[in-house]
């Protein structure tokens, strides 16, 4: 497009529009200084675009614990009652009728009016570290950091299936399109990091469950500017499509055609003022340093062996192990937030087969990331999360177990939290949540305040309200603070 075919397009609405806000820009500088940040929403909308982004939370609102997040999503809905939740009683009912005193009108995804039997934990817990803390063996590992994990036992949330419910999890309603958490935090604190997306996704599949598909959806920016969502990195081969330049081209050529874009979209924006050009500006300048700095992040050939014997992965395989140390680099290069799906937890049948084969696949590559992280320094200001956007149900679905959303456990570590200990619990059969309950909703204000962010006060404006990541609910979980 011509300069003057863009002139043409500015007319008097469109003229009016712009001088406002530049005026309005004048008033700003004239009332905080010529230094001042520029006020949250006007930044958002474009206005202090260029460069690293420095977060609207600016000093953060109390003291920092955490200074990222790596949030490992077990996609499918991990079964409490073989992971994390040791339930007794229910294994002495195994076979007998679910009381109808814990399950009449309450939501059961597949099981709505059949016959509930009782089914026992598949396999047996014992207790690890210092701290004792009730685990399945068949998590050895994760045993052996038991003393550094927070395992909370009493989660509860609001969508009984799964794409609902991964929504929930990360945008804290089952409305799409509203901003997931890391684009919230990304948008927050900005990144650390010049050359790498500040909110990066990986995922990983597993052999034994039901792979339900996760939506690119779930790491979407939503309604705040699209320079905040997450960034899809591809687990083998090149993490990004395209990071090499073609055949033919250098690096200085591909720099020129970098700035002659710049210039193009800066001239645009001159006139039209969009916000969305602003972040295509900055996502051409992040792809082109991307070109350098991603090559460099995936060569795992600098890691000593042990490392990678640790992790059981030789790098770059695809698997969930070699997901977490590449979420270690990534960490360690100053990304904001990390999450990590593994799909592989949906067992609606022969539980107790696959929940050992998923487990397998993870309890490995998530402890070594706790071990690592903690080596390095790096594990006081790193909070790392593990579980899925539900639980499963303590009656049988033939030899497995349905989605369940009245009571689930997840375990978090670093980052602030009390490690070695246990939070809430569910009734004697594992159906609710009935002491110091955790909703979703305060699991989003737990980590905003461990990253030094008050909730109710990371708020956008759009439609005429406010918005927030935990809507209009949401309580720190204070006694997991350490």
């Amino acid at each position: 497009m011509s300069t003057s075919e863009l002139s043409d397009r500015v007319n008097r609405r469109a003229f009016l529009g712009n001088a406002s806000v530049g005026l309005g820009t004048a008033v700003v500088a004239s009332l905080f200084g010529s230094g001042a940040r520029v006020p949250p929403l006007l930044a958002a909308s474009g206005q202090a675009a260029g460069g690293r982004w420095p977060g609207v939370v600016n000093p953060r609102h109390v003291t920092a614990r955490a200074q990222r997040v790596i949030f490992l999503c077990m996609a499918g809905g991990p079964s409490h009652l073989e992971t994390l939740d040791y339930k007794p009683v229910l294994a002495k009912m195994h076979g007998q009728p679910m009381p109808e005193s814990y399950t009449k009108g309450k939501p059961i995804a597949q099981l709505q009016g059949q016959k509930l039997v009782c089914f026992a934990p598949q396999h047996p817990f014992q207790k690890y570290g210092q701290s004792g803390q009730e685990i399945c063996e068949i998590f050895p590992h994760i045993g052996k950091v038991a003393d550094d994990l927070c395992i909370i036992r009493s989660m509860v949330t609001e969508a009984i299936n799964h794409d609902p419910a991964h929504t929930y999890m990360n945008t804290g309603t089952t409305i799409s399109g509203r901003p997931s958490m890391g684009a919230w935090v990304n948008y927050g604190l900005g990144s650390e990091c010049d050359n790498l997306p500040g909110f990066v996704v990986l995922t990983s599949t597993g052999r034994f469950g039901q792979n339900q598909p996760i939506s690119a959806r779930q790491w979407h920016s939503g309604f705040l500017p699209s320079r905040f969502q997450g960034v899809q990195f591809r687990s083998t081969g090149d993490p990004v499509l395209y990071v090499g330049n073609p055949q033919g081209v250098s690096r200085d050529q591909q720099h020129e055609v970098i700035d002659a874009v710049r210039q193009l979209n800066e001239l645009e924006n001159r006139i039209v003022d969009d916000p969305e050009i602003a972040t295509r500006i900055s996502a051409y300048e992040t792809a082109f340093k991307m070109q350098a700095s991603v090559p460099e992040l995936v060569d795992m050939s600098g890691e000593p062996q042990h490392i990678l014997d640790m992790y059981g992965t030789a790098g770059g395989d695809g698997t969930f192990g070699s997901n977490c140390l590449l979420a270690r680099r990534l960490a360690e290069r100053g990304v904001r937030f990390i999450q990590l799906y593994h799909r592989d937890w949906d067992h609606h049948g022969g539980v107790k087969r696959n929940v050992l084969g998923t487990a397998g696949e993870v309890d490995q590559g998530a402890a070594a990331l706790i071990r690592d992280l903690k080596q390095r320094g790096m594990l006081d200001d790193t909070l790392v999360i593990w579980g899925g956007e539900f639980g499963r149900t303590p009656m049988a679905q033939g030899d497995g177990r349905d989605h369940h959303i009245k009571g689930f456990s997840l375990w978090m570590a670093g980052g602030g939290i009390k490690g070695g200990t246990a939070h809430g619990a569910t009734d004697e059969l594992g159906y609710s949540a009935v002491e110091n309950v955790v909703h979703v909703n305060d699991l989003h204000a737990t980590i905003l305040h461990l990253l030094g962010i008050d909730h109710e006060r990371l708020t956008f404006r759009f439609q005429g309200r406010d918005f927030r990541l935990t809507d209009v609910a949401g309580q720190v979980v204070r006694p997991i603070l350490a």
